[in-house]
């Protein structure tokens, strides 16, 4: 027979995992969570809706002023607005149409193409979430320092990495040193062998010598 005890606590460690992961789920984010430095990129802003009783009707996306170019994605069922600093988009605004809303458990995706990504770390996209019963949800938040919880909104954050012609450029480098080693090495080699040769050819030259005189005196 089952252990009730048992039961209870493995039935409570269920629901907290739950509720944990619940949380995390709902966040908007942005995908692919990492891009290359020096590129263009598509980002696909998922937006949940964490309401049981109200639907997502706008979706405001704040642009990193690293960013100089940026470009829409038309999304069936919502408009969209830009907001522009001279000739730079500093912010997104999608708002949905009549049979748009993103509705209780549900979710949508919006795609932006920018670039040229900056030589930095990280971009973050502050975003607040408009829902139809008047509330909004500020995902403005600072991501974590490595070893510190998630703050509750958390804005969604591009991870840049250096491109790969820098680190192929960088192994290229330390291949050509290792190369270079290798030349070392044989050249090492290649006298060492010739200084055997030629002690072998002088014994053998001398052995002949010597079997010349003993016959001669023979």
């Amino acid at each position: 027979m089952r252990n009730p005890v048992r039961a209870v606590a493995a039935a409570a460690a269920t629901a907290g995992l739950v509720l944990l992961a619940g949380p995390a789920f709902a966040h908007v984010t942005v995908d692919p969570g990492e891009a290359e430095q020096g590129g263009y990129a598509t980002l696909t802003f998922r937006v949940p809706t964490e309401s049981d009783t109200a639907s997502t009707t706008k979706i405001e996306v704040a642009l990193p002023p690293e960013l100089t170019s940026a470009r829409v994605k038309p999304h069936p069922g919502w408009t969209y607005a830009l907001a522009r600093s001279g000739d730079t988009v500093t912010a997104i605004t999608w708002t949905a149409g009549k049979d748009g809303a993103i509705k209780p458990g549900e979710f949508d995706e919006f795609d932006i193409s920018v670039g040229p990504l900056p030589k930095t770390d990280s971009l973050t996209f502050k975003t607040l979430q408009t829902y139809s019963d008047g509330t909004v949800v500020r995902w403005i938040d600072p991501p974590a320092a490595e070893g510190q919880p998630e703050p509750e909104h958390p804005a969604p954050t591009l991870t840049l990495v250096p491109t790969s012609d820098e680190d192929t450029a960088s192994h290229a480098t330390a291949d050509a040193g290792d190369d270079e080693g290798d030349d070392g090495d044989g050249t090492s080699t290649t006298a060492l062998v010739l200084s055997i040769v030629a002690v072998v050819l002088g014994a053998g030259a001398l052995g002949v010598s010597l079997l010349r005189r003993r016959t001669e005196k023979g």
